[in-house]
């Protein structure tokens, strides 16, 4: 699937983490983010006909360091409306995102006709930090990390799904092969479109003078779960890529980067550097880049000091 869209939509999507904090979340018995696990439960016992909760013993969220977790729940009554089904995960025993599913649209998101937007194809209330599939009546609340990462792309498999069917999505830290460095931009695009679930172009504002293509790439497998990856060209030559990635992720994908690539060749408090300057783990905001030898050894000069 390729898609165009608008720079102005990207500025506006660009603007969720800062507008977030409007608490929609609530509207589930007063329910808030990074509340516990037992406190949620409680609140939606209270308003849910089923409560179930399902714990994996293996944390591949990008959010959770340690353990996450996820409560589903049926038969959802909230000021808006009935809501047929939900499920709330947790990172590390707090609140972060929040899918709805049947009745959600019109619960939830009827009463923001007025100031919704669009992207993609999805309805959005940027402020409110909400978005919305009209297709298949989904809605998602996210927390500023889950907006980072861009759950509204992931469907969250314990909605639906027997656990015992639930995907297993590669735990490979290893660069993936389409991934071709330095490839031209015709030559790539049907390689991430086959390898993604939604892919669109930007084009970018000439603020970085190392690209103005940029392709954005959703549900890419990497390192356990599917990412958002956006490949940028200069040129029209691939010459780096950003994975986004969770700060709970950060210790799983430094000591499987180490196996792969070796100790890092640069560290500070904000990087981790591999394979020679092409390869960094950031820190201060959580994603993976891939660069070519030669923006990396343009970095290590001119950003790094090195």
């Amino acid at each position: 699937m390729y898609t165009y869209v608008k720079k102005s939509l990207l500025l506006g999507l660009a603007l969720l983490p800062i507008l977030a904090f409007s608490q929609s979340e609530q509207v589930f018995n007063e329910i808030r983010f990074y509340e516990p696990l037992v406190t949620v439960q409680e609140k939606l016992e209270e308003i849910s006909q089923t409560v179930e909760l399902i714990a994996p013993e293996e944390t591949s969220f990008p959010l959770a360091k340690l353990k996450e977790a996820h409560l589903i729940v049926s038969n959802i009554e909230t000021k808006a409306g009935k809501i047929n089904k939900a499920v709330f995960t947790f990172s590390d025993d707090k609140l972060t995102n929040i899918e709805a599913q049947g009745n959600a649209v019109k619960a939830l998101m009827e009463s923001e006709q007025d100031s919704l937007g669009t992207y993609m194809d999805y309805l959005v209330n940027f402020k409110k930090g909400m978005l919305g599939k009209a297709g298949s009546d989904r809605v998602w609340i996210l927390s500023e990390e889950a907006l980072h990462i861009n759950l509204f792309a992931w469907e969250n498999p314990y909605l639906n799904s027997v656990h015992s069917s639930v995907p297993k999505y590669s735990a490979s830290a290893q660069i993936p092969d389409f991934l071709q460095m330095g490839a031209d931009l015709e030559v790539l695009r049907p390689l991430l479109e086959t390898n993604s679930d939604i892919v669109y172009e930007e084009k970018l504002d000439g603020s970085d003078p190392n690209a103005q293509i940029q392709l954005n790439c959703f549900g890419v497998e990497y390192a356990g779960f599917p990412r958002k990856v956006e490949a940028r060209f200069g040129d029209n030559k691939l010459n780096m890529v950003w994975i986004l990635t969770g700060k709970g992720d950060e210790d799983r994908l430094l000591k499987k980067l180490t196996e792969i690539y070796g100790e890092p060749v640069f560290r500070n408090e904000a990087w981790e550097i591999f394979n020679d300057w092409t390869i960094g783990l950031r820190k201060d905001k959580p994603e993976v880049l891939i660069m070519t030898k030669t923006l990396g050894q343009f970095y290590k000069k001119e950003y790094f000091k090195q």
